[in-house]
Parts: C-alpha cells; sequence; structure tokens
C-alpha cells in the first residue's frame, strides 16, 4: 500500500475543508497543523496531507472567523487540548453564546413612532444616533438596550448637556470604543470559565444573573474614578493665592 492512501493532496484539502490553498500554507507555516511528520512529500513541490487535517483547518478558520482568536492562542489551545475536544468546547460556546445573547432583550420592541412619543428625543438626534451605530433598530423596533439608550440621552439633555454646549451624540461614541475591548475580554473570560465547566443552562443563568450587578459595579467605579478625576484636577490652596 503506498505511504499516500487515503491521504489528500493540497488542492483536495482546501476542496474539502472549504479554506484556500494559500490560508492552509499559512497554518502549516504557524506549526497549527500538527509537525512535518504527518505530512508525506514526494517531492519539492507535492506533498500529501492526512484526512484529520480537514477538520482541524476547519476548526481552525472557524476560531478565527467566531472566536476572533488570533492564530498564536488557536496554537497555544490546539497544544493543551486535541482538536476533537477543542471543537466541543468552541460548540458548547456557540450554544452559550446563541441562548445568552437575547437575554435581556425579551418582551415587545418600540416602533419609531412609540419611542419617540414616549421619550422627548428630536427625531435627527435619533437619526444620528442609528447613523453612527450606537442605536441598531431591527424590523422589530427598538430592543430594551436601545430604549435605556435613548432614556440616557434624554436625561442628558434635561441635566443641560445641549449641543450648544458642544455636548453632541458623538460623544457616545467615546463610550463605546472605551468599552468595546472591555466586553470583547469580558465575553471571552465568561467562556473560559464556563464552557465545558457547567451545563449551557446554567451557564447561560450565570451570564443573564451578571448583567444587573455588572451594570451597577461599572457605574459606580465610573462614578468613583470621575470623583478622583475632579478632585484631582481641581486647583489647590486659599483663592487669593490662586493666578487670575
Amino acid at each position: 500500500m503506498s505511504a499516500t492512501t487515503g491521504m489528500l493532496k493540497m488542492s483536495e484539502l482546501a476542496d474539502r475543508s472549504g479554506v484556500s490553498a494559500g490560508t492552509i500554507k499559512h497554518y502549516l507555516r504557524e506549526g497549527l497543523l500538527g509537525g512535518e511528520d504527518e505530512v508525506v512529500r514526494t517531492s519539492r513541490n507535492m506533498a500529501y496531507y492526512p484526512e484529520a487535517f480537514v477538520d482541524r483547518v476547519r476548526l481552525i478558520k472557524r476560531l478565527q472567523e467566531t472566536r476572533y482568536m488570533p492564530l498564536k492562542r488557536i496554537r497555544e489551545a490546539l497544544e493543551r487540548d486535541d482538536a476533537e475536544r477543542l471543537a466541543a468546547l468552541a460548540d458548547l460556546e456557540d450554544s452559550i453564546l446563541e441562548r445568552a445573547a437575547g437575554v435581556g432583550q425579551e418582551g415587545p420592541h418600540l416602533t419609531r413612532t412609540q419611542l419617540l412619543e414616549r421619550h422627548p428625543l428630536p427625531a435627527n438626534v435619533l437619526d444620528r444616533l442609528e447613523a453612527i451605530g450606537v442605536l441598531t433598530p431591527d424590523r422589530e423596533g427598538y430592543a430594551a438596550d436601545d430604549v435605556a439608550i435613548v432614556e440616557a440621552m434624554v436625561a442628558f439633555r434635561a441635566g443641560g448637556f445641549e449641543e450648544s454646549l458642544g455636548f453632541t451624540v458623538y460623544d457616545t461614541l467615546r463610550y463605546r470604543d472605551a468599552l468595546a475591548p472591555l466586553v470583547e475580554e469580558e465575553v471571552r473570560v465568561l467562556l473560559e470559565r464556563l464552557a465545558g465547566e457547567v451545563e449551557v443552562e446554567r451557564a447561560v443563568g450565570i451570564i443573564a444573573a451578571g448583567r444587573a450587578p455588572l451594570r451597577d459595579l461599572v457605574g459606580a467605579m465610573h462614578a468613583k474614578l470621575l470623583r478622583a478625576e475632579l478632585d484631582r484636577q481641581r486647583p489647590r490652596g486659599p483663592l487669593s493665592d490662586r493666578p487670575p
């Protein structure tokens, strides 16, 4: 029996996995597909690869595209666990994400008309919040998170945060951009600690239970940091000693 029996050419591996040959070669260079001993080279320009590489290539691509994992982290994960266990963990994570994504968004959405009727926010401000991606209504309208953002914007404006003073909807981007990497890390840690350790139902319950206290924690820590920064920047010494 030939040493290449049951093995795949690069073109066949690419077809079977749905991943380009160039990408697969990059995975090989990065050490993600095992050692050279698994590859049978019949000439300088011809090599054959184990059929097991098909699932491994798919898994690596999946982790890249759905978990946004860099190749270095994927390699480390494959070194800790075999591909089968890693794929099972990814399936568990998918189940947790699928179930947890809608937590807190239950209940009826508000239409644009309902939203503007209930909250005194100018329509052009609502439009700008949507244009910059802070609000993301769907076919059903505005979900609970979007409604809460609108309520906060209304409260800001009522408190004196007016456009005439330079306060605009674009200020929200500062908070979104600062929170995005924090939230990405938060989800990574949650999945790392929950997937494979508890049942999916319990994992979703833990994530759901953490939403409110996490919101309160972030708000409390922000308030504390804001107070500390205001205190740090306030002038020191008697008023008479301060420059005009």
